[in-house]
Formats: structure tokens, sequence, C-alpha cells
């Protein structure tokens, strides 16, 4: 019997690990390693200090300071909002229900470059809203940060609605027969499940907003030292024909995006860790 079973499975019609594993391996070496390598090929022809020069210019350092500070506001500020929007959408029935669920899709379908007009019209001085607020918005970092926001909230709620979903309600009536109160049920019972998905909307959400270009670029100015984001600073030294600057400033970008998503990823996997036991 189990003979009979092992060649069965050995001769199924579907393809098997050795096949499927080397699709894979050659779909993400043209894809993703045969791309990235050349970033690094290219910045391995300079020196080091030239390397040193390029990536630490005070124009290069105000860029980070900006891209992985807006990056990562705008992820937290997306965590905490998404969570709600996602605990609305899922546990909810209102009017309308599917157009808003359709809306939170919007930053995915909509082109990069039409949100950031939009943005721009919409919070420029003379906008619907920039006109109501006491502090410029349009071209300064808060652009920048209003921006990725924009982009970043669909990674949170579509991660975190599926978990919600799945979610046991039952799990919670237990704890309520036991006594705890409406916070103590969330913050003990319902919270826990949910910070692995919450920490991966997180990272899905920094990740999405460290490469983001076309919708900033319109509404940020611009400006050097104050509202030039990274991804812009590499397209500014590509049409200067300085390929070498511009590859050295995107794998300083690729290391430290693949560190950070490494570190929350570990995080991700000690939560769950820490939940099993």
């Amino acid at each position: 019997m189990f003979l009979s079973r092992t060649l069965i499975k050995r001769h199924s019609v579907l393809p098997g690990f050795d096949l499927a594993l080397g699709f894979t391996l050659l779909y993400l070496g043209f894809i993703v390693l045969i791309p990235l390598s050349a970033a690094f090929l290219k910045t391995a022809t300079m020196t080091w200090p030239a390397f040193i020069e390029a990536v630490s210019s005070p124009r290069v350092m105000a860029s980070y300071r900006l891209t992985f500070g807006a990056s990562a506001v705008a992820a937290l500020l997306n965590a905490f909002f998404g969570l709600i929007v996602a605990w609305v959408l899922v546990r909810y029935e209102f009017p309308l229900k599917r157009l808003v669920d359709a809306l939170v899709d919007l930053p995915f379908a909509l082109p990069t470059a039409v949100a950031g007009i939009a943005l721009t019209a919409l919070y420029s001085q003379n906008g619907w809203i920039g006109q109501a607020l006491p502090f410029k918005v349009s071209y300064t970092p808060i652009g920048v940060f209003v921006a990725l926001t924009f982009i970043g909230l669909p990674f949170v709620v579509r991660t975190l609605q599926p978990v919600l979903e799945d979610l046991n309600q039952e799990v919670e009536e237990a704890a309520a027969t036991l006594g705890a109160n409406r916070w103590q049920t969330f913050t003990k019972v319902i919270f826990p499940v949910l910070t692995p998905a919450l920490i991966t909307g997180f990272a899905l959400a920094f990740a999405r907003a460290l490469g983001e270009y076309g919708s900033v670029i319109f509404i940020a100015g611009n400006m050097p030292m104050v509202s030039e984001i990274t991804p812009l600073l590499i397209i500014t030294k590509l049409e200067q024909y300085d390929y070498q600057g511009a590859t050295a400033i995107a794998v300083v970008m690729l290391v430290s995006a693949f560190s950070l998503l490494l570190a929350i990823n570990a995080l991700q996997a000690w939560t769950r860790a820490r939940q099993g036991r």
C-alpha cells in the first residue's frame, strides 16, 4: 500500500517540487536578482572614497532623512487607521459599504501621477483643503508625508481584513463571559492575533513608500535639502549621466530597505512564536 502511494505521488500529472522550484528560481533570477545584481556591479566599479562621497553628501543625506522619516511616519499612521478601517469593513454593515471597500483599493488602481496632481490641487494654498489649513502642505515635507500616507493605506487594510474575517468571535464571547470588558477583550484577545498581520501591513506600506516617486514629485516641491526625496535624486543623477552616483544611492536604499524589512520579519516571526507558546 505504501509503495503504491509512493508511485502515484511520484508519477503525478501535476509538476513536482523539483520542476516548480526550478521555475521559481529562474523567474526570480530574471525578474529580481539580475536587475539588482546589475546595480551592485555598476557600483563596484567605483572606488571606496568615490562611493562614500556619492552616498553621504549633504544633499543625499537630507533626502535620506526625508524619505525614511516620512515613510516610517506614514506607515505608522496607516497601521493605526488601517486597523480601524479594516475593523469597520469586517465587523459592521452600513450603507454604501461596497463603495467604501472599493475606495480602499483606489490608490492601487490610480496612476501615481494622477494621484500626485490631485493631492497637489487639494492641498495647495488655494485648494479645497489647503486653503482651510493654518499651515502650508504642498511643496513642503508635509506634502511628501500626505502622498506617502495616501499610497500606503491599502497595504495595511488588505493585510488585516482576512485575519479579522477568520477571527472566531466565540473567543470574544468567552472573554466577555469571564468578566473582560471591551478594552480588555481587544487588547488581550484580539490584538495579539492581529499583531503579525499588522506588522506585515506596516512593512509593506513602509517599503512601498520608500520607492514611491510619481505621487510625490508633484506635491513635494522638490527643493534640495528641504523636500527632495531619494528616488528623485536618483532620477536627477541619471539625467545628468552620473550612472555610478545613481546606482550607489540605489544600493544604499536597497540595502537599508532590505535590512529594515528583515528586522521587521524577524520581529513578526518572534511574535508568532510567542503566541504559539
